[in-house]
Formats: structure tokens, C-alpha cells, sequence
């Protein structure tokens, strides 16, 4: 679902616009410390003391600047540089998605690279730089996969719902209350599966263990950066050594990988056999890709997506409620069904995906390093990054910019209608703007399309059952954690 970031000429290069803004040239500010001693400091802060945004809005602050340099997690002994230099606003970070100007190699997870046992010994396409040879035809083979299934997008996941809602209704009719999460990621591992298999998990040898076992291999790669929430005690300095000192071996999941990828070997043959006739990729090669595709970035995105979309639109109110369900119903009668034609007619659902996508992006770090030296503006002045240097941008600050979007903070349903489209462009959310599309040449998030159409589908498939809904909240790692407290079933006419 994601990998890293997009092309020369999606960039709002700031070097470009000095010419006619003509903004001071200051240096970066911010300390990053003793070499062992700053990012052990810094990622207490981050994760213990401060909070991740409060981390970022304290350094603004102490900075006066939303460009400064800090470290990033994990720190050493796993990252032996942590050292970046952050951007946090929507004029600075598009530079993330300028190839020209930033190397995206083995920087998906930021400043640490996992090890390549966890990918069968191969640098997977999500890790490659696109100037190195092997990115276009694993992009290509990639997009190639998803085009050839994009009949299957709707129907699918239309079917992977309706079980999904059946089963919340059964577990709120006997329990009062329901978990979304684990049902979503069932929902998510069958459709992903279904969709480049042609079968269901449950017919095969993994049965319905899938989104365990890539849980487990999710977790063991990123648990570096992750935290169980821990108030600041004696508990989280111990969950810092443990998770941050070293990173977990592979062979405490091998086995578990092994199924993964003898099961994608077996049932994804056609997909296999693509790749090696079309792309010239070898079959090994283009199943370890496959799978990090389907459990990395598909289902890995789709943990997080589709908790923070069903967060979002409950927040939002029975007013927002009433306002979608009267427009998915209508355009579904007019229509005759729930197709593409429909969704695309649908403005005010559309704009509810968007600003979702806005205010809470399922990924939220960007990393690049310099490939030159360069010149990189904020709202306020200029900078110079040196070559070599890690760039770090946090999403949620750029498209919560308060220079760009008004009430960055609120969800606001309606923002990207009519003339709220123009700001689509400030939407980061797929490793590029909205606004540009995915090639084989950029970094731009493969499945882009396919994701803000799914969005669009739960959305509509929850109003067209259901008048409104409550869900209580929270986070656990890497997630939103949300429970359904009740389901308002749609009346009869």
C-alpha cells in the first residue's frame, strides 16, 4: 500500500521558488546531541515523555522554525545515524517525493533497514531508489498485477464486508459492544488474498491463521518503532532496551514466513508466471515481492486505513451521517448499483475519504537522503541541506498545515468539494500528491487508486445499511483501536 516517495516533477522545489519569494537563507536550527546520548534523550521524549506530536510541536516552538534538526528512533544500536533533518509543513515536504533531489534506497523504515531474511535476501521493490535498475520492472510488474485484477476491486471487497458487518451485528446483538480491528484485518487478509490468489485463505494449508502469522512478521521488523503507550516509569525505559537495542532476529518467525510465502508460491502461480514471462524477474524474486505487496503494504496499510476511516466518519456526527447516507442512497438508485460511475458521482463521500486521508495519513513518516547539495524553503525562510543528509517528514503536520488548510485541525466532511478540490494537492497521503499519479518510475504508493476506492466503498456500503453508528476509540501501536458501541440499522421505507 505504501512504499516511498514520488518524482522530480511532482516536487514544489524550493530552490526553484527563491528566485521570486527571495526568503532568508538561515541555518538549520536544533541540537541533536552526544552521539549515543542525544537520541537516547530525544526517543524517550518521543515516545514516553512528550507524545510523537507533542514532540514535534515542542521543537517548532523552542525553534520558531517547522524545519530543524533532531534524531528519529530507533537510534543506535539498531540505526547508526539517527540524525535528521525534519520538515514540518506542507511547502517543505513535497521535497520527500523529488528524486532528482533525494534517494529513496532502504529508507521505507527510516533511519534502519530490517534484515533482508525478513524479504528472503532480497531488497523488495518498497526498498529500491528509482534510479536503481531493478525499480521499473518490480514497479512494473507491480502495477501490471493490480491492472489485471481491477474488475475484482468492488465486487470482492463488497462480499469481504458483508461478512465483515454480519458478524459485528451478531457480536453487538450477544456482547453490546464489538472489537473492529481484528474483524477488519480478517476482512483485509481474505480480500488481499482472494484478490491475487483467486481463492480463499481458509482452502488453503494457512487456513484462517494469515493475519497472524503476518502480524507477527509485521511486528518483529517494526517493533523498533513502535511503543505499547507506556506512561513514562520504570516499564517504558525497559520497553525501550527491549524493543530498541537490537533489532529481533528472523529465525524467531522463519517458519511463519516460510507458510506465507509457500502458500503466494503455490496459489499465486499466474501472478508468478507474469513476472518471470513479462518482467524477466525471477520467480523466487517475484514471490518474496509478492508477499511483502500482499502483507507488507496491502494488508499492513489496510490495518491501520480501515480503523482510522471507521474513527473519522464516527467523530464526525449523525449530521455528517445523514448528509452521506442521503447522497450514497440516491446515486446507488440512480445508478442502479454500487459501480465506479457511482462512486465518482458521489462528491460529498469522495471528500470524506480525502479528508481522512488529510488529517490522519495511515503512513506518516516520509525519509529521503540528499542525493546534492540544495536549498529548501518553510513558509518563512530558506535552508541549506548538504548531501548525505537524512530528511525526515511527519505527514500529519504537513496536511495540517494552518497556512494551507483553514481548521486544519477539524474534520471537516465537505472541504474538498467544488472549489475545496484545488487543495487536494496538499494531500500526501500515497507518497506524492493526490493530485499526480503513481508510474513505474516514481515512489508514488502503487495501489493509490485502489485505496481511496475501497475507502469510498465502506463508506458506502455502511450507509446503505446503516443510519448511524457509535464507536469508542484509542491506540495501540502502530493503529487506531476502535470498538462499535452500536449500529443503527437503516429503516424501512
Amino acid at each position: 500500500m505504501s512504499s516511498s516517495s514520488s518524482s522530480s516533477s511532482s516536487s514544489s522545489s524550493s530552490s526553484s521558488l527563491l528566485s521570486t519569494l527571495q526568503l532568508p537563507l538561515k541555518p538549520i536550527p536544533g541540537d541533536c546531541g552526544h552521539t549515543l546520548f542525544g537520541p537516547f534523550r530525544d526517543r524517550l521524549a518521543y515516545f514516553y515523555n512528550e507524545g510523537r506530536d507533542k514532540f514535534f510541536e515542542n521543537r517548532i516552538q523552542k525553534h520558531k522554525s517547522t524545519i530543524f534538526k533532531t534524531n528519529m528512533p530507533p537510534g543506535p544500536l539498531i540505526a547508526s545515524c539517527p540524525r535528521v533533518v525534519c520538515l514540518l509543513d506542507a511547502v517543505s515536504f513535497p521535497v520527500l517525493f523529488d528524486t532528482s533531489k533525494v534517494e529513496k534506497r532502504d529508507v521505507l523504515d527510516g533511519t534502519f533497514l530490517p534484515s533482508l531474511a525478513y524479504t528472503g535476501g532480497h531488497r523488495v521493490c518498497a526498498y529500491l531508489d528509482p534510479s536503481e535498475p531493478k525499480h521499473t520492472s518490480l514497479k512494473s510488474f507491480i502495477l501490471s498485477t493490480l491492472s489485471a485484477r481491477h474488475h475484482k476491486f468492488i465486487p470482492l471487497f463488497q462480499t469481504g464486508l458483508s461478512e465483515l458487518f454480519n458478524e459485528l451485528e451478531a457480536q453487538i446483538s450477544s456482547k453490546k459492544e464489538a472489537y473492529f480491528n481484528t474483524l477488519s484485518d480478517t476482512m483485509s487478509f481474505n480480500y488481499v488474498f482472494r484478490l491475487f490468489c483467486d481463492k480463499s485463505p481458509s482452502e488453503t494449508r494457512i487456513g484462517f491463521k494469515g493475519p497472524k502469522l503476518v502480524d507477527k512478521w509485521l511486528l518483529f521488523q517494526l517493533a523498533p518503532l513502535g511503543s505499547l503507550g507506556l506512561l513514562p516509569n520504570l516499564l517504558c525505559y525497559l520497553e525501550d532496551i527491549l524493543l530498541r537495542t537490537f533489532t529481533f532476529p528472523f529465525f524467531l518467525v522463519k517458519s511463519d514466513y516460510k507458510k506465507l510465502y509457500d502458500v503466494f508460491y503455490e496459489f499465486g502461480s499466474s501472478v508468478l508466471d507474469e513476472a518471470e514471462s513479462k518482467f524477466g524477474i525471477e520467480r523466487d524474486e517475484a514471490c518474496h515481492n509478492l508477499v511483502f505487496l500482499a502483507g507488507f503494504n496491502a494488508y499492513g496499510g489496510m490495518k491501520v486505513l480501515f480503523p482510522g476511516l471507521i474513527k473519522w466518519v464516527a467523530l464526525a456526527g449523525q449530521k455528517l451521517h445523514k448528509k452521506l447516507a442521503d447522497e450514497i442512497r440516491t446515486t446507488v438508485e440512480v445508478e442502479g448499483g454500487v459501480t465506479l460511475s457511482a462512486l465518482n458521482k458521489m462528491v460529498l463521500t469522495k471528500s470524506v475519504v480525502y479528508e481522512y486521508l488529510r488529517i490522519d495519513p495511515p503512513v506518516p513518516f516520509q525519509y529521503g537522503k540528499a542525493k546534492v547539495d540544495f536549498v529548501i524553503q518553510s513558509h518563512d525562510a530558506a535552508f541549506e541541506i548538504k548531501k548525505g543528509e537524512m530528511i525526515f517528514g511527519y505527514q500529519p503536520f504537513a496536511t495540517k498545515d494552518h497556512k494551507v488548510f483553514e481548521n486544519p485541525e477539524e474534520f471537516v466532511g465537505d472541504r474538498f468539494v467544488g472549489e475545496g478540490e484545488k487543495l487536494l494537492k496538499y494531500v500526501y497521503w500515497s507518497n506524492g500528491r493526490e493530485t499526480e499519479e503513481t508510474r513505474a518510475g516514481n515512489k508514488h504508493c502503487a495501489g493509490k487508486d485502489l485505496v481511496v476506492q475501497l475507502c469510498r466503498v465502506m463508506v458506502v456500503e455502511l450507509f446503505l445499511r446503516y443510519e448511524t453508528f457509535e464507536v469508542e476509540s484509542g491506540t495501540f501501536m502502530f493503529a487506531p483501536s476502535v470498538t462499535f458501541k452500536s449500529l443503527t440499522k437503516l429503516s424501512s421505507p
